[in-house]
């Protein structure tokens, strides 16, 4: 340790002084020799020690400003220093120390990932320059620095990136000599004037979430959608991740790129929604966010290029390695692509380009490469980690892949990676800010004759914090002394590097991690079986945008990127759309029956359809005979009807039958789309013949005669009645008027006449009311027609 506190000017020691006298004064002594050997094991094992990292004081940078400093500047450098040791540390001092100019990208990143002090290749303390004195740090606590040097003082001797350490030298309470007892790394870049050929920059700035919309909609007649939760608002409102991706990103130099159905689903909330509450919808409260995030969103892109993915942001290496045997999963693909330019467009009025697919990370293979293309894409968004250059530079980010047809953009990955790990913490967030730059200088420093054009895709879904470190490397490049910022369209038509790899990684060079997480080949399944129960559902409907549509776009959310990590969450929601596709296929059925009882040859047989959904449908009702030599329909056993059912109500459809033999025969009933494809389960029921025989006909028939018989009879009495009644008033006529000469003996006679019983039969009157009668008057009390039935 003594060795180290030499290099690190801080002078030697009085027990180190007074070592070396007594070996300039005894040297050769045995005794001497005997006290030297354990002060020189001491410093081997203190040596040792050093080398594998001092931790025991924690070193935090929390700000370094101006992150890219120039000549006149002031280096400030702020943070906190911690005692993580049960010892309590005394006669510390932090210190700057700044190292030689690095050579490479790759030197950059083995010096960010050293921890602990190293004494062969950490440089010597800052001479002259302000150092922070700490008398005691107890266990445990902490203490905060500030140190400000002037760029002159830092040994800066030409651009390039340099080493900055501030470390923490002191002594504990069991070793008291000073030691390196903590130590932090970061980078200066120093750039004090603009290089010839700047780099192109192309920074992408995604506006991804989570799938968040239902397939299920309102029952109003504008289909208000229905989200699972709302938790998008959340995002939206004034300090959340995607309000603050937009504050941040409409001052930046970056790419937009979008997924149609983030903007998709915030339209639909400015326009009103519901949101589930178990098995209720409660009308959503958060419209007016909605409304200002898209006004604010409109505003930030004008000026800027927008690209936009596939609807729903489909996870295409998935559909590759797992799905893209599974019937129909490409053609949605094609279909969620060719929605993004419209949805896009008709949301934020700006025309994006659709011609870019993204897998997962940016690593591709060929099967990955010959899906992407398969929707429309021809240009691919790869990663460095996956295609790999062998060459002492960084090229291009450009350049055709494998036939030539695609274009691949192969982004950084260092720089795509920077900002992915937890940038809450200010010391993790400034770090990462100055590591950034470093890089970024380190590529334009590597050829810097040459004019390169490279890409930085950062993760899909940034967090708050990350977005903002991303803002803040992004801001440090605005002086544009080796940068200047370029887009996406422009990046993906600069000239290729001649010496840049189009070779199309193998597919065993696919990331396991990455492999792992894919959707599985049961996901595909269920998006099919959804896919072809929708088929099967849409060709009854008169309306079909109003259920093709939110099926479909919740089909490509379950093909979603976002669902990787989130595999219950997935799984979950498959099931919900499905299922509610089903109920509403169950909308549509036929009623129970019960067995039927047909009484007579023929007889119309009733079958009900219900139609329970808010639009008219179009079937065919076939119904079929079991034992068509006991009961026809309609001459055969087997008889169709076309049914059309408004919404809300149901139909009774009538079958004509016809009966030969007495018997029960089942029945089968069973709805049919137009085009002959079964819809729904069947219906089975009994239909019970009961026929009527010529004998009993007869007996029926005279039965009826007689009772039509006896009323002829009843009638024509009733006529007698009433004339003999008339007669007899006639003769008794006034009493004062004489009669005519002959009337004596008429009127003596009548009174006799009426009353004697004829002796001769009424030629109108049959004699007995069996006696048939050749008219049986207007009212005939015959039977009715056939067709009669019972249903019971």
């Amino acid at each position: 340790m003594a060795e180290a506190a030499d290099i690190q000017g801080t002078g030697p020691s009085p027990a180190r002084r007074w070592l070396r006298r007594t070996i300039t004064v005894a040297v050769g002594a045995p005794l001497l020799a005997g006290l030297l050997q354990a002060p020189a094991a001491t410093t081997r094992a203190s040596a040792a020690e050093d080398a594998t990292g001092s931790k025991t004081v924690d070193v935090s940078l929390d700000t370094l400003a101006p992150s890219a400093p120039v000549e006149g500047d002031t280096v400030t450098v702020t943070g906190t220093v911690t005692n993580r040791s049960k010892k309590t540390v005394t006669d510390a001092t932090v210190e700057l120390s700044v190292g030689p100019r690095m050579t490479s990208r790759s030197e950059i990143e083995r010096v960010a990932g050293r921890t602990g002090y190293r004494g062969d290749s950490d440089p010597a303390p800052l001479q002259d320059t302000p150092e922070i004195k700490i008398p005691r740090l107890g266990a445990g606590l902490s203490a905060d620095f500030s140190l400000s040097v002037p760029v002159s003082e830092l040994g800066l001797d030409e651009a390039g990136v340099y080493q900055l350490g501030v470390s923490l030298t002191g002594q504990t309470s069991d070793r008291r000599y000073d030691r390196v007892l903590g130590i932090e790394r970061t980078f200066v870049p120093y750039q004090p004037e603009a290089t010839e050929k700047k780099t192109q920059l192309t920074y992408l700035w995604p506006l991804i979430s989570s799938a968040h919309v239902s397939a299920e909609t309102a029952t109003d007649d504008q289909q208000t959608p229905v989200f699972e939760d709302d938790a998008l608002a959340t995002e939206l409102k004034p300090g959340g991740r995607l309000d603050q991706l937009v504050s941040l990103g409409k001052d930046l130099p970056v790419t937009w790129v979008v997924d149609p159905d983030l903007l998709a689903s915030v339209d639909a909330m400015a326009n009103g929604y519901q949101v589930k509450d178990g098995t209720l919808h409660v009308p959503g409260k958060n419209q007016a966010v909605a409304e200002a995030w898209l006004g604010a969103l409109e505003k930030a892109v004008q000026g800027h290029k927008v690209v936009a993915l596939p609807f729903a942001d489909p996870d295409v290496a998935s559909l590759a390695h797992r799905g893209k045997d599974v019937p129909g999963s490409l053609g949605h693909l094609q279909s969620a692509t060719a929605l993004a330019g419209t949805t896009v467009e008709t949301v934020l009025h700006v025309q994006p380009s659709t011609d870019f697919a993204w897998p997962a990370n940016g690593a591709v293979d060929p099967s990955i490469l010959a899906v992407a293309t398969s929707a429309g894409a021809d240009k691919v968004i790869a990663r460095s980690d996956s295609v790999r250059d062998d060459l002492s530079y960084t090229p291009t980010a450009a350049r055709p892949f494998g036939d030539g047809s695609t274009t691949a953009v192969v982004s950084d990955a260092l720089l795509s990676t920077a900002f992915e790990g937890d940038m809450v913490r200010t010391e993790n967030s400034t770090l990462a800010v100055q590591e950034f730059l470093a890089q970024s200088l380190a590529i334009t420093l590597e050829q810097p004759e040459d004019q390169r054009s490279i890409v930085v895709a950062p993760q899909r879904v940034p967090s708050i914090s990350q977005a903002q470190t991303m803002a803040t490397a992004l801001r440090g490049l605005s002086a544009k002394r080796w940068s200047q910022p370029s887009d996406l369209l422009a990046a993906a038509a600069a000239k290729p590097d001649p010496d840049a790899s189009t070779t199309v990684p193998s597919s065993s060079r696919y990331p396991k991690k990455l492999r792992d997480s894919e959707l599985p080949v049961q996901a595909f399944r269920d998006m099919k079986t959804t896919r072809d129960e929708l088929d099967d559902f849409k060709v009854i409907l008169t309306a079909q945008d109003r259920v093709v549509t939110p099926f479909g776009n919740a089909i490509s959310r379950e093909m979603s990127t976002s669902w990787r990590g989130q595999a219950r969450a997935a799984a979950l929601y498959r099931i919900n759309v499905l299922e509610y596709l089903q109920t509403l296929t169950e909308g549509v059925q036929l009623v129970d029956k019960s067995d039927l009882t047909l009484s007579g040859r023929s007889a119309t047989i009733p079958v009900t359809v219900q139609n329970k959904l808010l639009q008219d449908v179009h079937l065919v009702l076939r119904l079929t005979s079991d034992n068509k030599h006991r009961l026809k329909l309609n001459g055969d056993g087997v008889a169709e009807l076309p049914v059309k059912i408004s919404g809300g109500h149901s139909q009774s459809v009538k079958f004509t039958a016809s009966a030969n033999v007495n018997g029960q025969v089942p029945m089968t009933a069973q709805l049919y789309t137009e085009d002959g494809t079964p819809y729904g389960q069947p219906m089975t029921f009994t239909v019970k013949v009961s026929e009527i025989t010529a004998t009993v006909m007869l007996v029926i028939a005279g039965g009826v005669l007689l009772l039509v018989l006896a009323g002829v009879r009843m009638y024509s009495q009733r006529k007698r009645v009433a004339a003999r009644n008339a007669a007899a008033e006639a003769a008794a006529g006034p009493e004062e008027t004489d009669p005519e000469p002959g009337a004596d003996a008429e009127a003596d006679t009548a009174p006799e006449a009426a009353e004697a019983p004829s002796e001769e039969p009424d030629a109108d009157e049959p004699e007995q009311p069996s006696d048939l009668t050749p008219d049986t008057g207007p009212e005939s009390g015959g039977p009715s027609g056939p067709g009669e039935k019972v249903d019971r």
